[in-house]
């Protein structure tokens, strides 16, 4: 019985652990990215699918949508810090860049009220 509580545990512990994203590219230099417009462009374009992507872009790509619409949930602490920090900087210095990628990604506009909220509060104002 001893056993098979522990089988059912670990299956539940593998389960949980696979519901997280890879944290192969958590070391990124996300302020060299949002200080060089040639990379931050890049991996615009990738992400709006205008452009070649790198390895670590086509990753982004691959979770966007659900990570978006998740609130980040399988993301480790370093991507919701990244997260933050890049949707912060898109919101205030490159907004065109911003609206695309809401557009594409979430066209109801229903979390990007919520990031651009809680941009908000950490006192960026949002460009009309």
């Amino acid at each position: 019985m001893k056993s098979k509580a522990a089988l059912v545990l670990m299956c539940v512990l593998a389960a949980a652990l696979a519901e997280s994203y890879s944290d192969k590219y958590d070391n990124i230099d996300l302020q060299e990215i949002a200080d060089n417009d040639r990379l931050l462009d890049a991996y615009a374009n990738c992400l709006l699918e205008k452009g070649k992507c790198s390895p670590e872009g086509k990753e982004l790509k691959g979770h966007m949508k659900d990570a978006i619409e998740t609130g980040c949930e399988k993301c480790t602490d370093a991507q919701k810090k990244g997260t933050n920090f890049m949707i912060d900087h898109l919101i205030r210095k490159k907004p065109e860049i911003w609206n695309q990628l809401a557009n594409k990604y979430d066209p109801t506009g229903k979390w990007r009220k919520v990031y651009e909220d809680r941009a908000k509060e950490h006192g960026i104002v949002i460009p009309h």
